[in-house]
């Protein structure tokens, strides 16, 4: 009962939901995640920066023509003249003026006005040096500067963190007078140490506000806490109290209310500790949300003050070094000033998310929905209505939380109902699959044991190739290796040791070490190189199988096989008698023509074969014997070293025009010798020349070999004579003479000459066409290289009326020799 219970989808679902919000409770990945998306949504809103913001950054221009940082306070109190004298709305200071900035000589020159007496002598001295005191004393020339411009707003820090004690000594008046008039525990951060400017430049200050940041789980500014409880006083951000100077409001203006902060007439969402979730403005057609001018050319006048008339001027560092950036939605390094200056205009502008109160119901509500999902529905439904309703939630969730942020400015966070949904969905369609993976596996095991006793069974009726087939299907196993092997033996029992090397090799790749697997192979191997008749290939040369005895045709024993062709397969033969070595090639006839054709078939092919054996030419290869061995046809020839003509057809591999001349008048010579003996080629092309280079030796094959039947086609679909290289009248079935080998010979020559047939087609019904009725493809449009007289030869030569080409082989092969001496000499009237 309990195991079951555990195996149950409702079991898992609810594990799954207790594992995720445990996951979510102590680890900061689901907590990035909803920070990563709330990035998203601020950065596919678009609004614009308030104008009435500007930024004076203290940049690395400024810091390389004024000096080094620190710099000293009367440059910062002459940029304060400056931009009073230009009325500027409000001015905000984001340096921390913490502690006194005293010149080293300013204490010599108070002691000497100590010692100085009241005579009448001393008194241009006396007020040389108060004149030099005024000068050294900059806190205080600051402080002027900011009293008689009368709005500027200076930061101060505090640590965020509760607090361990009580204060040291109460808050000087400078700073209680800048802390808002709250009454008990209002929800806001407690901060443990706070950090103000020298009380000379913090009174002269129009008011303070708090500039401290707090990072979210990933390190990013996101919110702007506006209120900060220093024990018993809650100070304002320095953004809040800009915005307020710049509506000519106060500290005693801000109220604290529930759901946010009011300011005037503005009321700015928070959430419960006054955090605004910060609206931060993304740069629109390459431009800057905030126009960032260099404190230098301010100060310098290259840049007039008048352009900050009436304006919230924000003044702080960017320079590398002096400031530490922050990560914000829209930039990985943030200069804090600019941070302040999206602050301030989310405030004016109301451009801020807000997280209301009812969020919180809603996320808990959506989570117990999602789990609810997960533990009842979910189990019940199919894999593609699962995944059809997982996957609806799962976009609408997201498109839910985006139109929120794009057109309310409402964050809810639902990644981690998102989450859930995504881990639930995967961890209970993962255990229906591992389910579903181990039945089949059953399955699999019940199925491959069925078909090994099918294999046995067919085995056991002789039918070993079934058998093979079947034991294929049975994943490969020491048992299995067991039934293998005695099928190979079975294999070599009947002689067909091909299929007992396939099954040992088979074996062998599972378990080399299996009993005598590794004899077994070799001597199947080796078997597999001693050849027996065997009458029931496919091929039209019939195929030979392994035995333990060399077969002969007639006297010849056959050694190897050689290839194969179109008309059949050659083997490597010997005459024991003398040692001779020979080619036969090998024909099974009984598979290529129907019965009632076979008798005149082999009449044909003995007569033939005996009219080309009569032909002793140097150019035509020898025959020595012919014969029939069971089912097969054989013709032992003259082995030939070499191969055809074939690879002498590709682009790129030509041979010279003057070799291919005297191969083809050599071919042209023993045709015209065949042409008088009454024997017609047939089937002239490459594949019928074998030629040596190295010996440059030609002999020409298969004299009527193509003259087996008067149809084009045996009853396997082999088309007797080779398309591309026939004649007009060869194509149309009419008588065929000497003239026709000619033909083909003119077709060899011009691929010969260019890697490319003189008639070519997509189709065999195109192909045929262009050869009956059109011109072959002007060769000098391939090889522009060739002499005018070849191309003349070659229109001759594939002439389509037989009575328009040369008549003769003689005549072919010395009008051939002629144009190539012509062609050589320069002499151009030669007679075709």
């Amino acid at each position: 009962m309990k195991a079951g219970l555990l195996k149950t989808d409702w079991f898992l679902g609810t594990v799954v939901v207790l594992i995720v919000l445990g996951f979510n409770r102590y680890s900061d990945l689901i907590p990035s995640l909803e920070q990563k998306a709330y990035d998203i949504g601020v950065q596919s809103t678009s609004r614009s920066a308030s104008d009435k913001v500007a930024v004076i950054a203290i940049d690395d221009t400024s810091i390389a023509n004024i000096g080094r940082w620190p710099w000293s306070r009367e440059i910062h109190a002459r940029m304060t003249d400056i931009l009073a004298g230009a009325k500027t709305k409000v001015i905000a200071n984001t340096i921390f003026f913490s502690e006194p900035q005293i010149d080293p000589g300013y204490v010599y020159i108070t002691k000497l006005i100590d010692l100085a007496g009241p005579t009448p002598e001393m008194t241009p001295f006396v007020a040389l040096l108060k004149e030099a005191e005024q000068a050294l004393n900059t806190d205080r020339r600051l402080a002027e500067s900011y009293v008689k411009a009368g709005n500027v707003l200076l930061p101060v820090f505090l640590a965020i963190g509760t607090p361990r004690g009580r204060p040291d000594k109460p808050l000087p008046d400078y700073l209680a007078k800048n802390a808002l008039p709250a009454k008990g525990d209002s929800g806001a951060l407690p901060a443990a140490e706070l950090q103000a400017p020298i009380e000379l430049i913090g009174r002269s200050a129009a008011a303070l506000g708090h500039l401290s940041a707090r990072p979210d789980v990933d390190g990013g500014i996101r919110t702007e806490p506006l209120v900060l409880r220093y024990f018993d006083h809650y100070f304002p951000s320095l953004s809040l109290m800009i915005a307020a100077k710049s509506l000519n409001l106060g500290a005693a203006d801000i109220k604290l209310q529930p759901d946010g902060v009011a300011l005037g007439g503005l009321r700015i969402g928070t959430d419960p500790q006054f955090k605004m979730y910060t609206y931060f403005y993304h740069d629109l057609e390459g431009r800057p949300a905030f126009q960032v001018d260099s404190f230098y050319d301010v100060y310098s006048g290259k840049i007039p003050p008048n352009k900050y008339a009436d304006k919230i001027v924000l003044i702080g560092a960017t320079a590398a070094g002096v400031g530490t950036y922050q990560v914000t939605p829209v930039s990985a390094g943030t200069a804090p000033v600019v941070t302040l200056a999206h602050a301030v205009s989310s405030i004016l502008q109301e451009h801020f998310f807000v997280v209301p109160s009812w969020a919180f119901a809603v996320e808990l509500l959506v989570i117990a929905l999602v789990a609810a999902y997960l533990i009842a529905l979910l189990p019940r439904l199919s894999a593609g209505p699962a995944l059809a309703i997982s996957g609806g939630v799962f976009v609408g969730l997201l498109v839910l939380h985006f139109a929120l942020m794009m057109s309310a400015g409402i964050w809810m966070q639902l990644m981690l109902p998102a989450t859930l949904l995504l881990v639930g969905h995967a961890a209970l369609v993962s255990k229906r699959f591992i389910v579903t993976e181990r039945a089949k596996l059953k399955s699999d095991e019940t199925s491959a044991e069925s078909n090994r006793m099918l294999g046995l069974a067919y085995q056991g009726q002789g039918q070993l190739d079934l058998a093979w087939d079947k034991f294929r299907q049975v994943p490969r196993s020491d048992a299995l290796l067991d039934n293998l092997y005695n099928l190979a033996l079975d294999f070599e029992r009947k002689r067909q040791f091909n299929k007992a090397e396939a099954v040992f090799r088979y074996m062998h790749d599972f378990n080399p070490g299996f009993r005598d697997l590794g004899q077994r192979l070799s001597r199947a191997k080796q078997l597999a190189e001693t050849l027996i008749l065997s009458g029931t290939g496919s091929h039209p040369g019939g195929s030979l199988q392994l035995g333990g005895e060399k077969p002969k045709f007639g006297r010849f024993e056959v050694q190897k096989e050689l290839g194969k062709g179109a008309m059949g397969v050659v083997y490597l033969g010997k005459d024991p008698k003398i040692g001779r070595e020979v080619a036969i090639k090998t024909m099974a006839l009984a598979q290529e023509f129907e019965a009632e054709e076979l008798v005149e078939v082999k009449e044909r092919f003995f007569r033939e074969a005996e009219t080309a054996g009569r032909l002793s030419h140097p150019n035509i290869v020898t025959i020595y014997d012919t014969g029939e061995e069971h089912d097969f046809c054989y013709i032992a020839m003259e082995l030939l070293k070499g191969g055809d003509l074939v690879p002498y057809t590709k682009a790129g591999n030509l041979l010279p025009p003057d070799k291919v001349v005297s191969i083809v008048a050599r071919v042209a010579d023993a045709l015209g010798f065949a042409h008088r003996q009454g024997v017609v080629h047939r089937d002239i092309k490459p594949a019928n020349m074998m030629y040596h280079l190295e010996s440059d030796t030609l002999k020409v094959t298969d004299f009527g070999i193509a003259r087996l039947t008067g149809s084009s086609k045996t009853k396997t679909g082999m088309v007797l004579g080779t398309p591309s290289y026939m004649s007009p009248e060869q194509l149309a079935g009419k008588r065929i003479e000497g003239r026709s080998d000619l033909f083909s010979l003119g077709v060899t020559l011009y691929q010969l000459l260019c890697g490319r047939l003189p008639f070519e087609g997509e189709s065999m019904a195109q192909l045929m066409f262009k050869i009956a009725n059109e011109p072959p493809t002007d060769i000098r449009t391939i090889n522009p290289s060739l002499s005018p007289l070849l191309v003349a030869f070659l229109e001759r030569a594939l002439a389509k009326n037989p009575d328009e080409r040369f008549q003769t082989g003689e005549e072919f092969g010395g009008a051939l020799r002629a144009s190539l001496s012509a062609t050589a000499t320069g002499e151009v009237d030669i007679r075709l």
